[in-house]
């Protein structure tokens, strides 16, 4: 137990001790003020022991009504403080097992409640909003899923049946089971990629942050791209400056690195030029990617980040228009900022900025 934690609850134990105290000498003061007001009187007269039994006697009564009243006001206090949030939240609970994630429970009133309760509230509320997160994201991957692959399954099929023509030559079938290869690959990207999106669109991603060098973590996200740049004969430029440290999420950030990499490689043609840098701000650390590419129009560029948006449909079999809607929204939770400057013809520039420590 945390020392903070610790001395609230040795401060909320003396609370419930002094309130009892206080309570109880209340009672017993009234009972003996009481016994001896009554014994008082019988002072002006003989004191006999009828005298005694009988104060004794109403002191009693009186000790009696009071513990009753102290009875329905204790039963009052549990109504309102105990068996309310409990009837609350196990209403809540049945809402949610017929499948009704939009509920929530409101917290108590800080006056005269246990925090204790306001705490279960708290979690409830996080545990139906995760489950409705999953919910939405359930049926968010089906429809999206069942509404992408038509494309790679019409071509899956479309290269299925040309590989079953009789006599086809060995250069074709070749070129029809790299179809189908194609298709499958592409089904199975589309598929990580709508699953990642939708859960970071749909449920609370808390980061784990952790402090880490960018410029080493570029880097190694670079290396595995080497094959592409290779193959492709593109030339590779970095401007990486040493030293820079950030605290954020390195899982998270390394899915923004690896989507702007593939995507500069993808489209930057044969022979054409890439450029990362990374420079040190103030307060943000700013990295740059840059390709000589296709490059997109204004009107493109300003749907970039949407999902499933691709601006040339005649590229539309390099990729499904989700990596940079991924992008996009994993710098939004990171707290930072992307941007993009394009022309067609001339490349484009994507343009992140990271906090700094």
């Amino acid at each position: 137990m945390k020392k903070h934690d610790w001395l609230k609850s040795v401060l909320k134990g003396l609370h419930h001790y002094f309130v009892i105290f206080f309570l109880v000498a209340f009672v017993i003061t009234c009972a003996t003020a009481l016994f001896v007001s009554i014994l008082s009187e019988t002072l002006q007269v003989t004191l006999t022991e009828e005298n005694i039994s009988t104060a004794a006697k109403i002191t009693f009564l009186n000790v009696a009504l009071l513990s009753l009243i102290f009875t329905i006001l204790d039963r009052v206090r549990r109504r309102l403080t105990v068996e309310g949030p409990v009837k609350r939240i196990t209403e809540a609970a049945e809402a949610i097992v017929r499948g009704d994630f939009l509920v929530r429970v409101k917290p108590q009133s800080r006056f005269g409640t246990d925090d204790t309760f306001n705490r279960i509230i708290d979690c409830f509320n996080r545990m139906a909003e995760e489950l409705g997160g999953v919910e939405t994201l359930r049926t968010d991957f089906i429809a999206n899923v069942s509404h992408e692959m038509k494309t790679p399954l019409a071509v899956m099929q479309n290269y299925g049946t040309l590989l079953q023509t009789p006599g086809l030559c060995e250069e074709k079938r070749l070129e029809y089971a790299k179809g189908v290869t194609e298709g499958a690959r592409r089904m199975a990207d589309m598929m990580t990629n709508i699953l990642k999106l939708n859960r970071l669109e749909n449920q609370k991603i808390y980061p784990q942050e952790t402090e880490f060098d960018l410029g080493e973590q570029l880097c190694e996200c670079l290396l595995q791209f080497e094959s592409q740049w290779e193959e492709g004969d593109i030339r590779l430029e970095t401007d990486i400056a040493e030293g820079v440290r950030v605290k954020a999420d390195s899982e998270l950030l390394s899915h923004v690195w690896n989507n702007l990499f593939s995507n500069a490689f993808k489209f930057t043609p044969t022979g054409g030029l890439v450029r990362v840098s990374l420079t040190a701000g103030a307060h943000h650390a700013v990295v740059a990617v840059t390709d000589s590419g296709i490059g997109m129009t204004p009107e493109v560029g300003a749907h970039i980040f949407e999902k499933f948006y691709q601006g040339d449909p005649s590229r539309a079999s390099r990729g499904n228009g989700l990596g940079l809607a991924l992008v996009k929204r994993v710098v939004d939770i990171l707290g930072g900022e992307i941007g993009v400057e394009s022309a067609p013809g001339k490349g484009s520039t994507f343009t992140v900025k990271i906090r700094r420590m």
